[in-house]
C-alpha cells in the first residue's frame, strides 16, 4: 500500500498539461523563487559589541522557500586566500542578529570563517507578517535558506558550510541538520529544546496532558480575542522589573536583555516579547524527531552551571556516529554562551568546524 500511494503521489506532482488540462494563471504556475522584499535595513553600526577592525562587514538579503526575506550580517575575514567555509548563525530565542549570535559571527569571522548572522522569519530586520511568531517549520527552513544563499557566494567553499545556533536556535540548528545533509557541521551553544520546554515546563516537572491542555484552551481564547481586535496581543519580554521570587535563571536574562550588555530596540526578549500565541505550533509539533538520522557532525555546547543543560545533555543522547561531541563548559551558566568572551570556548568551534568542513 505504502508503494501504490507514494506512486499515485510521484504520478500527480509530475503530470503534464494536456490539450484537456485547464491553463491556470500565471500566479498558479509561476514556479521561480519569491521575490526578495525591499527590507529597510540600519546600515549603521548598532550592535551591541564592538567592531572588529580584522573583518569586513555587510548586510545582506536572501528568501526563504516560504517567500519571506530574510536579513543578515555578513562577516569576512580582511585578509584571505581562495575560497572559505562559511556559518549561518542564528539566536537566542527572542533575539536578534544585533546581539550574541552576530557576536559569535564577528568571532569566528575573525578565525577564517565567512558568517551571516540572521533575523528569523518574522523578527527583527527580516520579512514576513504579522511579526512576533515562530514556527518550528519555517525557523528551521531559516537555517537552509541561509545555506541556499552560502552556497553560491564568490568567497564561499560550497561543500563546507556548517550552522551554529544559539538558546531556542540551538535546538533549531539540530533540526535543521536533521532535514538538510548539506549543513556538514552543526553547533547548538547552551540550547533550549523549544518544544520539550513549552510542552512539559522546565525540568518536564509538567509533563502531562492537563497541563497541556490548559495553555492551548488559554491560547485558543486569546486567538479569537486577537482576530476580534484586529491585533496580536504581546506576551511580554524578559520581566521587568524583577518579581522579589525571580529564578536566577530569570536573573541571568534580565542581566542581559535588559541593561546596556545586551538590550537592542529590535529584540523582542528586550521589549514586549513574542505574540501570546507564539507557543501553539510547538505543543504539536516536537523538535528533534530525527535527530538520531544525523550523519554530519554536531557538537553540543553547553555551560557547566546553567539551567538548561539537561536540555542540551538530552538533545545530545539522541545523537548516533563518532562525529559528535558534547562539550561541557566550566564554571559557565546559560547567559555566560552569550556573549563572555572569557567563556566562549570560540578557538574549540573553530577546530571543530575546520575538523569537518574541510576545504
Amino acid at each position: 500500500m505504502r508503494k501504490i500511494l507514494t506512486a499515485a503521489i510521484i504520478a500527480a506532482a509530475t503530470t503534464t498539461t494536456t490539450a484537456n488540462t485547464p491553463i491556470m494563471n500565471n500566479r498558479n504556475t509561476d514556479t521561480s523563487l519569491a521575490p526578495i522584499e525591499q527590507l529597510q535595513l540600519t546600515q549603521e553600526w548598532d550592535k551591541v559589541f564592538p567592531k572588529s577592525d580584522k573583518i569586513n562587514h555587510r548586510k545582506v538579503t536572501f528568501v526563504n522557500r516560504y517567500g519571506i526575506t530574510l536579513a543578515a550580517d555578513m562577516y569576512i575575514p580582511k585578509e584571505y586566500t581562495g575560497k572559505l567555509p562559511a556559518i549561518a548563525i542564528s539566536g537566542p530565542f527572542g533575539a536578534v542578529k544585533e546581539q550574541c549570535s552576530g557576536l559569535y559571527a564577528q568571532q569566528l569571522a575573525e578565525r577564517g570563517f565567512i558568517t551571516i548572522a540572521f533575523d528569523p522569519s518574522f523578527t527583527g530586520e527580516s520579512g514576513g507578517m504579522p511579526r512576533r511568531v515562530a514556527s518550528p517549520d519555517i525557523n528551521t527552513e531559516d537555517f537552509s535558506a541561509a545555506v541556499d544563499f552560502l552556497s553560491i557566494q564568490i568567497e564561499v567553499a560550497p561543500n563546507c558550510i556548517g550552522i551554529l545556533g544559539i538558546c531556542g536556535w540551538g535546538g533549531l540548528a539540530i533540526n535543521a541538520a536533521a532535514n538538510d545533509p548539506r549543513i556538514k557541521a552543526t553547533v547548538a551553544s547552551t540550547m533550549y529544546d523549544m518544544s520539550e520546554n513549552i510542552s512539559n515546563g522546565y525540568f518536564n516537572t509538567d509533563n502531562n496532558a492537563d497541563y497541556r491542555y490548559t495553555m492551548l484552551k488559554a491560547m485558543s481564547v486569546q486567538r479569537t480575542d486577537d482576530y476580534r481586535n484586529g491585533k496580536y496581543k504581546r506576551g511580554g519580554g524578559v520581566a521587568d522589573p524583577l518579581p522579589d521570587n525571580a529564578p536566577e535563571f530569570v536573573k541571568r536574562y534580565y542581566d542581559y536583555y535588559k541593561t546596556s550588555r545586551g538590550y537592542h530596540v529590535r529584540s523582542g526578549n528586550s521589549n514586549d516579547g513574542w505574540n501570546s500565541t507564539m507557543a501553539l505550533p510547538f505543543i504539536n509539533f516536537p523538535l528533534l524527531n530525527r535527530a538520531d538520522e544525523i550523519r554530519n557532525a554536531v557538537m553540543v555546547m553547553h555551560g557547566e552551571k546553567a539551567h538548561s543543560l539537561y536540555m542540551g545533555k538530552d538533545a545530545f543522547m539522541k545523537l548516533r556516529g563518532d562525529n559528535k561531541e558534547l562539550l561541557i563548559v566550566p564554571d559557565s551558566d546559560h547567559t555566560d554562551l552569550y556573549d563572555n568572551t572569557d567563556k566562549i570556548p570560540f578557538d574549540r568551534i573553530a577546530v571543530f568546524f575546520n575538523n569537518h568542513m574541510p576545504r
